[in-house]
């Protein structure tokens, strides 16, 4: 029998890496804020957490659920981490990523119209913030949220265990 803990591990582990990713998303497709290569390293974990979560809803055996569940918030939490070591590049703390990301797609056409839009399209560098609220930047607010989210369902998967 699910005890209402384990429950809510469960549902928390789905719907943190969803609303995280998704609110990534937004900022990219509503706001124009576009990933550089290192937030997109902190996507990735979010991508895998979804899948993982997913299958603790479908498997039967209540091992393999809280096993899925354990390697989603791990997963969110090194997303966390990697947001973590991204700030710190973005706040001067360390040197991180050097390289510069393009939004430019290639959509075939003449070399010419494929040059232009690579000229065009804004390019995005991992050391510098595109938006903060209160002096934290995107990556700031994705380890926070993302190691508190990873905590708050391991703690619970622990409680469930005893009782």
């Amino acid at each position: 029998m699910m005890n209402d803990r384990f429950a809510t591990a469960r549902l928390l582990a789905l719907a943190i890496p969803v609303a995280l990713l998704g609110g990534a998303l937004g900022f990219q497709y509503i706001g124009h804020l576009y990933p550089c290569e290192m937030c997109w390293w902190q996507r990735y974990p979010h991508i895998a957490a979804i899948p993982l979560a997913l299958l603790a809803f479908v498997v039967p055996d209540a091992r393999a659920k809280r096993a899925f569940i354990l390697l989603a918030a791990l997963a969110v939490a090194v997303s966390g981490l990697i947001g973590i070591y991204h700030a710190g590049v973005e706040y001067h703390w360390w040197e991180g990523h050097t390289e510069c990301t393009s939004t430019a797609v290639g959509h075939g056409g003449s070399v010419d119209d494929m040059l232009k839009r690579i000229l065009d399209a804004p390019i995005v560098r991992c050391d510098v913030a595109q938006w903060t609220l209160f002096h934290v930047s995107l990556a700031g607010f994705n380890a926070i949220f993302s190691l508190l989210g990873a905590g708050m369902v391991l703690n619970l998967l622990r409680k469930a265990k005893r009782g």
